[in-house]
């Protein structure tokens, strides 16, 4: 029978653990760590597989990605469809709210483990990683959005595009830089203003982007973390004043902000206020959703979003399935997509891709053994590798525009060669 997760009919019901040849083992398996009697991982039964998620469904400022909970939800439930992970159904326990705050995801990640019992998170979207350490600690499979530093380097978490803020040693991403330039016409002679929040994402963002922009030939005029983090400005004049004057006393060609909305709506409404005519960019503003108010489709008019997979607007029969599977999670209605959905489906469809390449005796083991040699090509967001994947990006990516209400691919989807972060 198949457990109801708040309005959906979604995963199997849960079953109670029991070892892969005698059920009297399951007590020792699922009250232990990460393995158990008979190699019996927590969270794996004969039948299913117990999967949670982390996701910012709400916030202080009230943005929300509560839709990579439904993305992940559609994933689970074409696999459960297609029979499951070699006959084990996932049992997707649905997404703790973290609401951005670092007590809560730690929290969160407490909770699925030593409560629920989860074999994986997956996913875990927030612009805060607190959990991390014990996910880690604990041998948890982990999959998300590699946009913070946790994503980089830790033995069991991942980035289901890469890892996007790598230590020194890494490389990084060149999808923003080399889109823009292509924009503009090339970087040689133009110059950017990178803002962020002053949080953790934002610090990285900046280091990152920073050094990827001048990488690409651009000069970095202005690069600061200073918006704050839990509380969007009532008053962005400060900034546009910085911002206006950072090129040697004018404004820059290209604004790149590295923010979420509703951030970016303030930030780019006071730009245009002011008679900016440069180039707007974000990696957050893909989502129809956003065009229903005037003045947020006003805001976000001309602005360049950066992709890290597929535009909705691609012919990639891989894109026609992803659409196919959110209707079906959506009870058969039409919704509009957006790129939260697409974190959480890609975070579980990297998670199922290694898990059927562990085999039948799932274990973290396994899972881990299958995780060092995975490879595949052509999907959502390019070409997968692993450990790689957990040091660099994938490297692929594509710019949308909106234009008179709606979306269109300024630059296709592609992959660049990625470069030396130092």
């Amino acid at each position: 029978m198949l457990r109801p997760i708040r309005t959906l009919a979604a995963a199997a019901a849960a079953l109670a653990l029991v070892s892969a040849c005698n059920s009297a083992s399951t007590n020792g398996a699922s009250a232990g760590g990460p393995g158990g009697a008979s190699g019996i991982s927590r969270g794996v039964s004969a039948d299913s597989i117990k999967v949670g998620g982390i996701v910012s469904m709400t916030s202080a400022g009230g943005y929300s990605k509560k839709d990579t909970d439904l993305g992940a939800r559609a994933r689970y439930l074409r696999a459960n469809a297609e029979g499951g992970v070699h006959g084990r159904r996932i049992d997707y326990l649905g997404a703790e709210d973290d609401g951005q705050d670092p007590a809560k995801n730690l929290a969160a990640a407490r909770k699925l483990v030593q409560q629920d019992k989860v074999f994986a998170v997956s996913p875990m979207s927030s612009v805060t990683f607190s959990g991390a350490d014990f996910l880690e600690q604990e041998k948890v499979p982990t999959f998300g959005w590699g946009t913070l530093p946790s994503f980089c380097g830790p033995r069991h978490i991942y980035g289901f595009n890469g890892c996007l803020v790598p230590s020194p040693g890494g490389t990084l991403n060149q999808t923003w830089p080399e889109g823009i330039a292509q924009v503009l016409g090339g970087a040689s002679g133009r110059s950017v203003a990178i803002i962020a929040n002053d949080s953790d994402a934002g610090k990285f963002g900046i280091r990152t982007f920073q050094q990827g922009f001048a990488s690409a030939g651009f000069r970095v005029a202005y690069a600061k973390a200073s918006v704050p983090a839990t509380a969007v400005p009532s008053d962005w004049s400060a900034y546009v004043k910085e911002i206006l004057a950072a090129d040697g006393g004018k404004a820059p060609d290209a604004v790149i902000s590295v923010m979420q909305t509703p951030g970016n709506i303030g930030l780019f409404t006071a730009l245009k206020r002011s008679g900016y005519q440069g180039l707007l960019s974000d990696p957050t503003d893909y989502d129809p959703g956003l065009l229903a108010k005037d003045a947020t489709r006003q805001a976000l008019d001309g602005v360049y979003v950066l992709l890290q997979f597929q535009p909705f607007e691609s012919a990639d029969p891989k894109m026609a399935q992803f659409k196919a599977d959110i209707k079906a999670a959506s009870g058969g209605q039409d919704v509009p997509l957006n790129m939260h959905m697409l974190t959480g489906y890609m975070s579980a469809d990297l998670f199922l891709s290694i898990a059927r390449e562990a085999g039948k005796d799932l274990t973290v083991e396994s899972f881990q053994a299958a995780a060092q040699g995975f490879s595949d090509t052509g999907t959502l967001v390019g070409d997968r590798a692993l450990p790689k994947g957990q040091k660099d990006s994938f490297g692929c990516g594509a710019l949308v525009r909106l234009t008179n209400g709606a979306y269109e691919v300024a630059v296709p989807f592609a992959c660049h060669e990625p470069i030396p972060f130092t």
